[in-house]
């Protein structure tokens, strides 16, 4: 956690971070633009037998196999109903492609990466410490920016 949080730190106040915005319940988080290749609707997930919990399977997207997980799974909190607004960020981490269910995408921003603090103490005893980079701060919302390396691989929780 520290490198992440020092990764921040080392940035000048002026520098930018694009990050973007989705949901999972009421909460607000934010990827690294750069990591998102794109942002689809659900299509039919197939079932991969005795995978863990928080795979909900693997899509085929224009040719290429690609894992889809349930981010609420992996954070250990309740699944929800997919819906109209529920949508499939598909990210490149590392050189793996990796889906992941979201309640719903609302945006894109830039963030001053001096509006990021590290984690509250709170957050990292309901979910991994190592998933999260910090919170960023814009005007009254509080956006909890994930690490994606830590919740793709396998061994981080």
């Amino acid at each position: 956690m520290a490198n992440h949080m020092q990764q921040y730190q080392e940035k000048t106040p002026n520098d930018l971070l694009q990050l973007v915005i989705f949901n999972l319940g009421t909460e607000e988080f934010g990827i690294d633009i750069m990591k998102v290749q794109e942002i689809i609707r659900l299509p039919d997930i197939t079932r991969i037998p005795k995978s863990p919990d928080y795979i909900k399977g693997v899509i085929n997207l224009r040719g290429k196999i690609i894992v889809v997980m349930d981010l609420d799974k992996r954070f250990g909190l309740p699944s929800k109903e997919i819906t109209e607004e529920s949508r499939i960020i598909v990210a490149d981490v590392d050189g793996s492609i990796v889906g992941m269910v979201v309640d719903s995408v609302s945006e894109v921003i830039r963030l001053m990466a001096s509006s990021v603090d590290p984690t509250p103490e709170i957050i990292t005893h309901s979910i991994n410490a190592s998933y999260l980079r910090g919170v960023g701060k814009i005007d009254d919302r509080l956006l909890i920016l994930l690490n994606l390396e830590n919740i793709i691989n396998e061994t981080a929780g």
